[in-house]
C-alpha cells in the first residue's frame, strides 16, 4: 500500500474552468499544477467530447499559463487566454479546426473576454496600453503613484475579428469593467462595473449598465449590492431579467442572495431572501438560470423563473464552476468525493454526473481517514454541522484520540462533505499521522442562509467561538476526542480563530496560525479588504478615541492570557492579512515569554504557490502537533 507524503499532495495536477459547448456536445477545461516549481505556471487546455465515452485531449499551446476558455455561439470555435508570446501579458486566442491562432497583441494584456452572437465581434476587458510617457517614467523610475490619478482598471473593448482592430467604446466614465454577459437572443450587453479595481472600495460601489455593441452607446441601470458578480438573462411574459449574486444589505458581512432586475418595469427584488442556504453561482442558459446553492454540507441546483425556485436535486458535497449547456440539459463541474479530489464532472442538472477527468491517478490506493458528517445543536440550540476524520481504519470506539480542530477561512466559507487533503493544514493529512480532526461549520459561514453568515458581523470569535467549543465537547464527552491533546489550526480567518482560543482557554495544547488576524483594527488599516473586515471587527481606528469594538475581538488584546505553544506561518507578501500581523503576535508573544516558532516564506501571498514553502507547511503542521500531541 502506498504512503501518502507530502510530495503525492503538492505535485498533483487540479481542473479548473469546465466549459460546456453551447450544444452541449463538447467539454473544455484546464488543467494547472498543484504548486509553482519555476519562475512561470504552465497550464494545459483540454477538450473532450461529452457524447459517448470522450477521452480527454490536451490542445497543443506550448509553455503557457492558459485561463478562461469560452465557446462561440455556434460550438464551433473556442477562445482562451494565452501568455505563450510573453508571460504574465495574457492574449486571446482561436481554437478552431485544430490550429491555434493569436487574435490581439495588446500590451496591456488582455483579462476577459466574451465571444457575442455577432460572429465578428468579441468583447475584451483589458487595462489601457501604456503612453509614451508611461513608457518614459518607468524607465527613469519616475513612478510616485498619486491614489487615484495611476490605478490601473479594466475597461470594455470590442475585438473585430475580420479586421483585427480593437475599439474603446467611450462609455462607462472610466469605470473598471467587472462582467458582461450578453442577452441570449444578440440584444445587448449586461454590463457590471465598479468605481475602482481594488478590493476595498470597488466592491462597495458596483453598478449595472446595458451596452448596445452596434450603436456604442449605454444606460446606467442604477447601483448593485456589495460583491456583486455572476451576471445571468432570462425572458419572463413580462419581459427581460436581469438577475446577479450580491451580499445581502446592508452589512459587509452578510449571506449572499440572487437579485433581479424586470427591465421593462425597473423592479427589483431579492429571490433568495429567508432561504437556509447561500447562493454561490448563477449559471446562465437559453432560458431559465440555473442556481447554485451551498446547502449545509452539500450542494443545492435550482432553476430560477418568473414563479420562483425549482430544485432539480442536492448534490453531495461541493459543486464549483458550474456551466451549462444552452438547453439548460447538461451541466459540468468540479466537484469530487470524500475520499477523491476534485474532478470536472457532467450529467444532467438533476444528477448523478459522471467523472469526466482523473487529474490525481497517483492517489488511487492511498487508504484515507474515515469522514463522516456531524450534526449538533449549540449552546443556544441553533443547528449546527460539520465533519469529522478519523485515522483510516478506525472508528469512533477506537478513541480517544489526539484530536485537531480546524477552523475553516472566510469567515463567508465551509467545510463541504468532499475530500479534505491540500496543502495547507487539512483533515486528511493529520488523520494519516493518527489524529481525529474536526471541521467545524460556526456561525459566519455559508451555506445556512444569510442570518447564520450575518451573525458574526462586527461580533467575530463570540457565538462562533462557543459553536466550535461545543462540538469539541461533544467528542471529549463521546470519547472520540482524548480531552488531555487537543490541538487547533487554521488559515486567513481560520488563522484567527486559532489565535483567539488559545487567548481564550488553555484547552488546547498546541496552536496554529496559518496567515491570521491578530488586531482587526489593523487589518482594516492596511489589508485589502478594509472595510470588509471592519464589518467583522466592529469598528475603525477613526471611529474616535478608543477602546474601540475591534480591540475586544482582537487576539493581540489578550495575548498576555496566552500560555498555549504557538506556530505562526505567514507569507512574506501576503496583502490580504497582510505579514505585520505575524509580526504583531510574535512580538507579544516573546514578551510574555510563551513558547512559539514564526516562520515567514518569503515571495508567497496569503496563499502559497512555490513548492518547497507547501512541502515545509504540510511537514512542520504534522511536526508540530507531534511534538505536543503525541504521547
Amino acid at each position: 500500500m502506498t504512503e501518502l507524503s507530502a510530495e503525492l499532495v503538492v505535485d498533483g495536477r487540479v481542473p479548473r474552468t469546465p466549459v460546456i459547448s453551447p450544444d452541449g456536445s463538447r467539454l473544455c477545461h484546464v488543467v494547472t499544477p498543484g504548486c509553482l516549481t519555476g519562475d512561470h505556471l504552465d497550464t494545459e487546455l483540454w477538450l473532450t467530447g461529452l457524447d459517448g465515452d470522450g477521452v480527454p485531449v490536451r490542445v497543443p499551446n506550448g509553455p503557457a499559463t492558459v485561463s478562461d476558455p469560452r465557446w462561440s455561439g455556434d460550438s464551433g470555435t473556442l477562445f482562451f487566454l494565452s501568455d505563450r508570446a510573453e508571460r504574465g501579458v495574457p492574449q486571446l486566442h482561436r481554437l478552431d479546426g485544430g490550429e491555434v491562432t493569436a487574435l490581439t497583441g495588446w500590451r496591456a494584456g488582455i483579462t476577459g473576454h466574451l465571444p457575442l452572437a455577432d460572429p465578428g465581434l468579441v468583447a475584451l476587458l483589458a487595462g489601457d496600453e501604456p503612453t509614451e510617457e508611461d513608457e518614459r517614467r518607468a524607465r527613469e523610475r519616475d513612478d510616485a503613484v498619486v491614489a487615484g490619478e495611476h490605478e490601473a482598471h479594466d475597461r470594455l473593448r470590442l475585438l473585430d475579428l475580420r479586421t483585427g482592430r480593437i475599439a474603446t467604446p467611450g462609455v462607462f466614465a472610466g469605470r473598471h469593467v467587472v462582467e458582461v454577459r450578453q442577452r441570449p437572443d444578440g440584444g445587448p450587453l449586461a454590463v457590471l462595473t465598479r468605481a475602482a479595481a481594488d478590493s476595498d472600495y470597488g466592491p462597495r460601489t458596483g453598478r449595472l449598465h446595458l451596452f448596445d455593441p452596434v450603436t456604442g452607446t449605454a444606460e446606467d441601470l442604477g447601483p448593485v449590492g456589495a460583491e456583486a458578480y455572476s451576471l445571468a438573462w432570462w425572458l419572463s411574459a413580462d419581459g427581460w431579467h436581469l438577475g446577479w449574486i450580491a451580499l445581502t444589505p446592508p452589512l459587509l458581512q452578510a449571506g449572499t442572495a440572487v437579485f433581479d432586475l424586470a427591465l421593462s418595469s425597473g423592479a427589483r427584488s431579492n429571490r433568495t431572501a429567508d432561504l437556509p442556504m447561500c447562493p454561490t453561482e448563477l449559471c446562465p442558459t437559453g432560458a431559465a438560470p440555473l442556481v447554485v446553492f451551498a446547502d449545509g454540507l452539500d450542494t443545492t441546483v435550482a432553476s430560477l423563473d418568473a414563479t420562483g425556485l425549482t430544485v432539480l436535486a442536492r448534490h453531495p458535497g461541493h459543486l464549483g464552476d458550474v456551466t451549462s449547456s444552452l438547453d439548460g440539459k447538461r451541466i459540468a463541474a468540479l466537484t469530487g468525493t470524500r475520499h477523491e479530489p476534485v474532478n470536472v464532472h457532467a450529467g444532467a442538472p438533476t444528477g448523478p454526473l459522471r467523472k469526466v477527468t482523473d487529474t490525481r491517478p497517483q492517489l488511487k490506493g492511498i487508504t484515507l481517514g474515515t469522514q463522516q458528517p456531524l450534526t449538533y445543536r449549540a449552546a443556544d440550540g441553533l443547528e449546527l454541522d460539520g465533519l469529522l476524520v478519523l485515522p483510516p481504519g478506525r472508528t469512533a470506539s477506537d478513541g480517544p484520540f489526539p484530536l485537531v480542530t480546524i477552523v475553516h477561512g472566510g469567515p463567508y466559507a465551509r467545510y463541504a462533505d468532499t475530500c479534505q487533503l491540500f496543502w495547507w493544514p487539512s483533515a486528511q493529512w493529520l488523520a494519516t499521522a493518527g489524529y481525529a480532526v474536526f471541521l467545524p461549520n460556526p456561525r459566519g459561514g455559508q451555506g445556512h442562509g444569510h442570518e447564520f453568515a450575518a451573525a458574526v458581523a462586527g461580533r467575530v470569535g463570540q457565538e462562533e467561538w462557543t459553536d466550535i467549543l461545543t462540538g469539541v465537547d461533544l467528542l471529549v464527552a463521546g470519547g472520540v476526542a482524548d480531552p488531555g491533546r487537543l490541538g487547533i489550526a487554521g488559515w486567513s480567518h481560520g488563522g484567527y480563530m486559532s489565535a483567539w482560543a488559545v487567548s481564550q482557554s488553555d484547552r488546547f495544547r498546541a496552536a496554529l496560525v496559518g496567515a491570521g488576524v491578530a488586531d482587526w483594527g489593523m487589518l482594516a488599516a492596511d489589508g485589502e479588504n478594509g472595510q470588509f473586515e471592519a464589518a467583522l471587527g466592529g469598528s475603525v481606528g477613526w471611529s474616535g478615541i478608543g477602546p474601540h469594538p475591534h480591540d475586544a475581538v482582537s487576539p493581540i488584546s489578550y495575548a498576555g492570557r496566552i500560555r498555549t505553544p504557538v506556530l505562526i506561518l505567514h507569507g512574506a507578501e501576503d496583502t490580504n492579512v497582510p505579514y505585520g500581523q505575524a509580526v504583531y503576535l510574535h512580538r507579544a508573544l516573546r514578551h510574555f515569554g510563551v513558547e512559539h516558532e514564526f516562520v515567514t516564506y518569503p515571495r508567497e501571498g496569503h496563499s502559497f504557490r512555490e513548492r518547497n514553502h507547501q512541502l515545509d507547511v504540510m511537514r512542520r503542521t504534522r511536526a508540530w502537533f507531534d511534538r505536543w500531541l503525541q504521547p
